[in-house]
Formats: structure tokens, sequence, C-alpha cells
């Protein structure tokens, strides 16, 4: 039987009976006046979140989606232990291997939270002793120590988030740290690996980074100001109060963010400041931690750089200690190129380029090791990884890591050691679930190490994933992503329309990768499209994709997506009527925008902790990371044409009276990055003035942050929550269509 009692996808869910009207938030007009343009805001009042009203107008917002969304228990319930059942819950990640130890993280049928964990290598110089050994019968391996579990530590939270978790180089502590807000403000800790008891060493307020110095006696780690910007990096030194810990670097320009660890040789100790499109790097060299930290390219606006140490053989069997330098200077390098440099003078003059700049091929990262260097790249849409063998000056030619599908995501795995002979990396796609392979380098043999299991007999071969396009207004070529199952895109192209979903970021330069889902099953089960937009902003097609949407051009991302959707109709693929639009955060911005600027080519909009009302946002200083994104879309608060422009495309600002599509807005009281009265005063706006009848829903998840609440029973219950309303909204099957024969 259906979970609602019915299989018919154009039937109305039952219900429990009639539902009472939505809350009513009060009108308490706050007066904002910039540029000579004034704005009453009737909703502001919704950010004390201290004040009792306004939790208590959270929690009638809860109650009131409880009731609209009543008729879908079944379904949320069929849709959580689809994914349950499709998930290994007792499972380990492949073990990775530094000095005497392989470390790996596993979980446990039935409990929250994932155990951090090591076991002692049995025999290091054997042959082979770089494969990975396999777990006993309790799924542990031989010798296990855990280090950290998570479920412990969360007893007694209804919230918990681990930051840092770092190994001292001796083997003998762990630095780690812990959220249990949401808020992303960690409290570190050191562990005593020896006894499994945490010290006394206590520091509150910490961001997410502990680098230990090469000694093992002091954790570096970075604290965030009253903006909620990591902007002092600090020395702890173990067994003395936090109260002495000194600063090593602190950074005063409110647009960077500081970042602290150690190159891949661990030689030496990196403190980075950057902002959206500068940044700067001091180095110490821990054999020398008197020296103190020094530059490497002072700051420069516009110039972007990323450092790594190098150790380079020399034909009279010395080594050569050199920077390989990841930037975007010299005239037009906008989509990055690779130099080298000698380590006692690593001043701009002296970068001698290695892997020049190549339009269209996006350079994002640089991992040396002993014996090779692994670059990730990213062209015609998609990440790439390649191996360069080491010279005497710097690295010979790269070798492409070759995949065998169309559309697809290739990455660095866990390379914990490096002196290691293998490199290890993760490839996935829509259809295939995460490989993790070793490559060796020697050979270019790539062995398999794991595939992540999806339970239930899940065969890749039953679905199809496909790139096609979208012409934006201004003519410019849109990629977009499509997988389905293989027998629904059969039906598209005999002219059946299914329901679909439409997914979208673009902001920051995030690229929206291939990748696969075990709980977005249920979706392509129930025979829906599931398409990914990339559209401008992000960082798919290069940097001038992301410059594309930024700043007084952010308007590209909005009507790339309305062209996406509409591209999606042209081929058949799904109809206005039956398409749902998706996304988080700053895409939560795009599903406003796009709401308002095309209200008819959605049947439902979900809005995942929303960034909707940014002018107002951007506008103050004193809220968390505002000025640090100044730089990405640019300063209303100075700039009259910026909040001109930022007022033009605002969701919050520009709700008009129009039948809307139905809305389920999703945010968290504790949500630091975009703060809960975003989508709360959305809503309330878009209930004020909309004329139509379909339902607009908040849900605030009151112990959670950015992601939700946390613990992955909990992950698992809201997307099903989540999958429920859009299978709902777009009169999808409730039943999982039989296997294609």
């Amino acid at each position: 039987m259906s979970p609602r009692e019915t299989s018919d996808a154009d039937e109305a869910s039952p219900g429990p009976g009639p539902v009472p009207p939505p809350p009513a938030a009060e009108k308490r007009p706050v007066r904002r006046e910039h540029h000579g343009d004034v704005v009453e805001d009737p909703y502001e009042w919704l950010r004390a979140k201290d004040d009792p009203q306004v939790l208590a107008h959270l929690e009638a917002e809860n109650a009131h989606t409880r009731a609209v969304t009543a008729g879908l228990e079944g379904l949320r319930t069929s849709v959580f232990g689809e994914i349950k059942a499709r998930t290994q819950e007792t499972d380990l990640s492949v073990p990775s291997r530094e000095g005497g130890w392989w470390y790996y993280g596993r979980t446990v049928e039935g409990q929250q939270y994932g155990l951090s964990c090591r076991a002692p290598v049995q025999d290091p110089d054997a042959p082979g002793s770089w494969a990975p050994p396999e777990a006993g019968p309790d799924g542990a391996l031989p010798g296990e120590q855990v280090l950290l579990d998570a479920n412990t530590e969360a007893e007694g939270h209804e919230f918990f988030s681990l930051g840092a978790a770092s190994v001292s180089p001796d083997g003998t502590r762990l630095a780690w740290s812990s959220d249990t807000t949401g808020d992303e403000r960690f409290t570190l800790r050191v562990r005593d690996l020896a006894t499994g008891e945490d010290l006394p060493d206590e520091v509150p307020g910490t961001s997410y980074s502990a680098t230990w110095s090469a000694d093992s006696a002091v954790v570096h780690y970075t604290v965030v100001d009253e903006a909620w910007r990591p902007h002092e990096v600090r020395r702890h030194r173990v067994g003395t109060p936090a109260s002495e810990d000194d600063v090593l670097y602190r950074e005063d320009d409110e647009r960077f963010w500081v970042g602290v660890g150690r190159t891949r040789s661990r030689r030496y100790l990196v403190v980075e400041s950057a902002a959206k499109t500068t940044s700067e790097t001091h180095v110490l060299d821990t054999t020398d931690p008197d020296a103190g930290l020094r530059v490497v390219a002072p700051r420069r606006e516009g110039l972007e750089y990323d450092v790594e140490h190098v150790v380079l053989p020399q034909p009279d069997g010395s080594v050569r200690d050199r920077f390989l330098v990841l930037h975007n200077d010299g005239g037009g390098a906008e989509d990055f190129q690779l130099s080298v440099v000698d380590v006692d003078d690593p001043a701009p003059e002296n970068w001698e380029t290695v892997l020049p700049h190549a339009p269209g091929t996006r350079l994002e990262g640089v991992a040396p090791f002993a014996g090779f260097v692994a670059l990730a790249y990213r062209r015609d849409v998609l990440p790439r990884l390649a191996v360069a063998p080491l010279t005497a000056e710097a690295i010979g030619e790269p070798q492409e890591v070759e995949v065998d599908e169309e559309l697809f995501s290739v990455g660095l795995g866990g390379n914990r050691a490096f002196d290691q002979p293998l490199l290890r990396f993760v490839r996935t796609s829509f259809v295939t679930p995460p490989r993790v392979l070793d490559l060796d380098v020697a050979t270019g043999e790539q062995v398999l190490r794991r595939e992540v299991p999806v339970l239930g007999g899940y065969d890749s071969g039953d679905y199809v994933q496909r790139r096609t396009w979208a012409t934006a207004p201004d003519g410019v070529r849109v990629p977009i992503s499509v997988v389905a199952r293989r027998d629904v895109a059969k039906a598209v192209g005999r002219g059946e329309p299914a329901p679909s979903v439409l997914y979208g970021y673009g902001s920051y330069e995030a690229s929206m990768d291939p990748s696969f889902s075990t709980s977005r099953l249920s979706l392509l089960d129930r025979g829906v499209v599931f398409a990914v937009a990339h559209v401008r902003g992000g960082g798919e097609l290069g940097r001038h994709w992301y410059d594309d949407g930024k700043k007084l051009r952010k308007a590209s991302t909005f009507t790339d997506f309305v062209a996406s959707a509409a591209a999606l109709v042209e081929q058949g693929w799904t109809t206005p009527e039956r398409t749902v639009a998706m996304g988080g955060s700053a895409g939560g911005l795009l599903m406003g925008a796009a709401l308002n600027l095309a209200p008819q080519a959605f049947a439902g909009v979900l809005a995942q902790v929303p960034f909707v009302d940014p002018l107002t946002s951007i506008l103050d200083p004193s809220l968390p990371l505002t000025v640090t994104e100044w730089d990405e879309w640019g300063n209303p608060l100075e700039d009259p044409e910026v909040y001109a422009y930022m007022k033009s495309y605002s969701p919050y600002e520009n709700v008009a009276a129009v039948d809307h599509p139905a809305v389920l807005a999703m945010t968290s009281l504790h949500d630091t990055r975009v703060l809960y009265v975003e989508p709360a005063k959305w809503v309330a706006r878009l209930r004020e003035i909309g004329t139509g009848s379909r339902p607009v829903l908040l849900r605030t998840e009151m112990d959670g942050g950015h992601g939700g609440a946390s613990g992955r029973y909990k992950g698992w219950e809201e997307r099903a929550f989540e999958y429920a309303w859009v299978l709902d909204v777009l009169g999808a099957p409730v039943e999982l269509l039989p296997r294609p024969s």
C-alpha cells in the first residue's frame, strides 16, 4: 500500500483535515535610509533572536508546517527507510597510512556519529605495505585505537559538530575541537592518546583549524572576532592556560580571513590571509621556529596565490628546497599558473613559470609528494587530476588521470604521507558511487580500494547522465547536467515529459560538480529528473564564469537559471507545472531571485538556509561576514550604484503580487552564515503580498547550524522531509517505480 493510501500521482494528499491559517507576523516597521532611499521594513524585528515573541513566532511557523505536511508522514517514513536501507550503516573508510599507523574513520549501525581511529602498520617495510589491511569481523582493523568517538562526545547535546582532529607529529596527542550549538565556534582540547583522556587544556572560541608544531608541544589555531571572522593565529603550549597563549599573526583588515596549516612536507608552517580576490602568505621554517614568519609575496590587490614546499632531488644526491606557487600574477592569468622559486628568496620577481596560464584550464590546487606532484584543475566544466614527475629544477610534463565517463568528478583522496609512492584519489559521477583508488605513479596502474556500497541491488546501468545546454538572454551558453532513470529518459525521448528538480548555486566560484547521492535515488526511482544548472557566479568554466556572476553582474546568475529551466522544458524533459527549483545558502538567494523573475516557471521552490535578504545583511558591518562579503557583492554602504543594484534583485525587497509557486524554506536558529531572520522575513512577505493559494512554509531547526541538524539519522530525516514535500508538489508517484527490465 502507498504511504498516502494511493498511487495516483495526480490525486491530492488527503492530509489530517482542515489546516489552520499560517501565523501572521506582526508588522513593526524599522526605518532604513541609505543614499536618499528610505525603506520601511515591517519584519526586521524578527532579527531579535532572544526575544520570546520571535521564538514563539518561529515555533508557530514550525507547527503550521507540521500541520500542512502531516499528510506526507507516510511518504517521509518511506523515503527515510529507503535511504537507510541503501546505506551500509556499519562501515569503514579506506585507511590512510602515515608513519607507523593506519588512520581511518568508521560508523556503527544505530549510532549518529562516526569514530576516528587508527591501527598500527604490521610491517612498515614489507612489499605492498601501502596496501590497506582488511577489517576484522567487528568492522575494525587489528590493534585498533579509537582516537575519538563523536557519539560519546555528543552525549547531552542536541547538536554536535567536530571541527579539528589533528594528531601530533610524534603520534602521542590529538588536538580536537567541537561545536555543540551550531554557531561554528569551537572549543579546542588536547587528548593524551596513551590514556585516552583529555588534558586540562581547553581553548574556547576557536575556528576550524588546529596545526601542531614540529616538536608536538604547541598547537597553532585560529580564533574568530565578533563578526565570526577568523582573524588571529594563536599558539597554545600544551600544559599551559589558554590565557597565556600568544598571537603569532593578527589580521586587522576586516575583508580578510586567516588560516593556518603546514606544507605537505611538514617543513613549513603556513599562515594565509585571504579576501575573495586577494591573498597573502607567511611561512615559518619549523627547523628554525625562532626565526619567525616571513612573507612570500606582499599583499597586492587582485593577487591571489597559494604556496607549497617541494623537495627536488639533484644529480649529485643532494636536494633543493623550492616553493611551488599557484597564482594569477603575470598579466591576464585569470585561470592561474604555476611557478617555482627558491625558499630563501621567494619574492614574485623570482618566480619561474613551470605551467603557464592556459585559458579555459583553471588550475585549482597543487599537492607535492616526495617523488611527484599532483595537480587539480578543471577544463570543459569538469574537475580533473594529473600527476607530474619531479625534476632537478621543478616538475616534468603532467599526465592526466583518465576517467571513462562523460560526466565525472575526480579529486585527491586521503594522502596523509609525504613519502608515499601511491596517489590516492576519488572519482564519482551522478551514477557512479564514490570510488577510492590508488595510482601507482611509477607504473600508472590504478587499484580500486573501495566503492561506496549502495545496498539493495543498485545498478548504475539503470540510470543515465547527460550534458545539455541553455542559452541565456545575452546569448551565453549555460551548461546543465541531467541525471535520470534510463527508462524515464527514453520516455522523455518519446515526448513524455517527467517531473523534475532543477538545482543551482552560482556564487563564490564554487562549482557544482557531478556527484553521487544515495538519497537522490528516492527521487530518481519515482521518475524524477534531477538537473544541475551550472550558472555564472560558479567556477565551472573558469574565473571569467565567476566574474560574470558577481557584483554588478550578479543578475546573470539568476537569468542563467531561469533560462536553464526554460531549456529543460523546450528539450522535452519536463514542464513548468512539474518543476521544483532547489538551492541553499547563496543558492537560496538564487531561488528567491528566480521566483521573482519567473514564478510561472516552477511548481515549487525549496530554499535551504536561503540568503534572501542580502541587502539588509550586507549593509550592516556588525553582522557576521558582512565586510568580507563586499568583495563578492560590492559595498552598498558606500556605493549608491551597488546599493541600487542589490536592491533590484534582493528577493525580500522584490516580492510581487503574483501567484507564487509553493515554497518551503528551511533554516536553523543558530546558523551564523545565513541568519534565520532572512527566510523568516521572506516567508512573511511572500504571504503578505502574494496572491496565490499555494502554501508558503518555513521550517526552523531550533538546534542546528548552517548544515541543519547534526547526526546522520537526523540528516536523513531532514532530507526525507524535503524530498517528500518535493514529490508531493511535483505530483510524482508515491511508490517506487519497478526496476527496469
